[in-house]
């Protein structure tokens, strides 16, 4: 009806009619171009600040996550070599109480095997006898020639005979004072390799106080950038965080897959345990029991782990009592070994179930009784395993503090990069509002660009009729229209 009051203006001529309206629209949306250009961009300009505004907002919220993921990951870095520090000072400490404790009794011992030492060098070190001045004299008498006389040759001969003995006798003197020199030489080898196996450990000791040292300066130095909030301690901080978080995580994965088997293996047999019938909500109670069971494992692992002190998820176990914290490690260790043995027990009863259903099942098939196989291969398996697995999630706490301390580093990040990418889709959109008013007020104009043509026209006239200094009403012409342009 309301198309057919619009196509009857000129009764007869739809498409006249049509024209007309499109004139008059055409007119009413030239008089209404100023007011209609004003809201559209006042609209599209509401739309590009709020969209600014809240860009600025999320910008200011990213700005504090990124402030709060660089307190934690200085925070963090701050607590690891803290740790590690303290970690070399009780090494530190074991060593001087282990080797330089005893350093007196060691200085003791140098002395008097030194003193062994010395003395022994000095008895080894006596001058050998001199050789008898009569030597030259035997040598002489052996040089006189052959005089022919009888008495005289035979008293020569009897010199150099008694000589010879003295000489002999002299040598034999000398090689049994070497002799014992060759003695006390051969004493003093124990102590020599005695003190000098002394000075290696002591040399080994002071070596490794020396490279325990380095570390702890270097260490130091990390300690002091992070204080001081670097740049490159927060890159150092960020990279490890991030290998960290990764590393953990597929350790992680590794010990859910761990879970899983061990959930398999001691589902079946707490069916029999608990009834295979009975439900709590939509879960079977069997399966409930079981995943309790290795929650319990895993929670009696991360209290093993913090009464040990090698991580440090609850501050309260970390800080009690040494004899508290020692009875701790003896509950959860024995916890863990009664859980063990109930799980090798599970598995075992689990081996006996899978076989006399499998009887059961070849039975019903053949009709036939089938023995059970002769292997306990498979059986003692499944017991070592189940025996072993509540152990292997103890160390799950290792990683998964890992896990958690490098998360909150690597979510804030994800975070700040979440909130970033929203601050810019934000401008986009405020961009895109814009200059989409924009196009609107050029496509505003195109729809009327008849009366637009001919105001171009009569401003240009009139702007050519001021400058030929046309008469009076041309210039009040070209001045209207030029106020006219001027108030649009």
């Amino acid at each position: 009806m309301t198309s057919s009051i619009f196509l009857s203006v000129v009764p007869g001529h739809p498409v006249l009619s049509i024209l007309i309206w499109v004139v008059v629209g055409i007119v009413a949306l030239y008089f209404a171009r100023s007011y209609a250009h004003q809201a559209i961009r006042s609209v599209f300009r509401v739309v590009r600040n709020a969209m600014r505004v809240a860009a600025r907002s999320v910008l200011i919220a990213e700005r504090n996550v990124v402030e709060r993921n660089r307190e934690v990951l200085l925070a963090a870095g701050l607590e690891n070599v803290e740790r590690f520090v303290e970690r070399e000072f009780h090494r530190v400490d074991a060593v001087v109480e282990r080797d330089l404790q005893g350093y007196p009794a060691l200085h003791r011992k140098l002395s008097e095997q030194i003193a062994k030492i010395d003395e022994d060098y000095r008895e080894s070190t006596d001058a050998p006898p001199l050789p008898p001045t009569w030597v030259n004299a035997v040598e002489a008498v052996a040089k006189i020639p052959d005089p022919g006389n009888n008495m005289v040759a035979s008293m020569l001969g009897d010199i150099h005979k008694t000589l010879v003995k003295q000489q002999k006798q002299a040598l034999a003197e000398y090689r049994e004072a070497t002799k014992k020199r060759h003695a006390l030489l051969n004493k003093m080898m124990p102590y020599w390799r005695r003190m000098s196996q002394t000075l290696e450990d002591v040399g080994k000791s002071i070596s490794g106080l020396q490279e325990r040292a380095k570390a702890i300066d270097a260490r130091m130095q990390e300690y002091e950038e992070i204080q001081r909030g670097t740049d490159r301690a927060i890159r150092m901080l960020s990279s490890s965080a991030m290998t960290q978080f990764f590393i953990s995580g597929f350790v992680l994965l590794i010990a859910i897959g761990g879970a899983v088997i061990n959930f398999n293996l001691i589902a079946l047999p707490m069916s029999e345990m608990v009834g295979g019938g009975s439900y709590i909500g939509g879960f079977r109670t069997a399966d409930v029991a079981a995943m309790v069971i290795i929650l319990v494992e895993t929670a009696m692992g991360l209290y093993l782990m913090e009464s040990l002190r090698i991580t440090r998820l609850f501050p309260v176990i970390g800080s009690l009592d040494d004899k508290l914290r020692v009875r701790m490690i003896w509950i959860s260790l024995s916890i863990l070994v009664i859980l063990a043995g109930v799980e090798s027990s599970l598995a075992f009863m689990r081996d006996m179930i899978a076989a006399d259903i499998h009887a059961l099942r070849a039975s019903l098939g053949s009709g036939e009784e089938v023995a059970a196989s002769p292997s306990k291969i498979p059986m003692i398996g499944q017991m070592v395993m189940g025996f072993i697995f509540p152990f292997a999630l103890t160390f799950v706490a290792i990683p998964l503090e890992s896990f958690v301390h490098s998360g909150r580093t690597v979510m804030g990040s994800a975070l700040a990069a979440f909130l970033r990418f929203v601050a810019f889709g934000l401008r986009f959109v405020g961009n895109v509002a814009y200059y989409t008013g924009a196009a609107l007020v050029a496509i505003y104009d195109l729809l009327i660009f008849p009366p637009l043509w001919i105001e171009n026209y009569v401003q240009s006239r009139g702007a050519e009729a001021a400058k030929s200094g046309g008469r009076p009403a041309a210039r009040k012409a070209a001045k209207i229209a030029v106020e006219e342009v001027s108030t649009k």
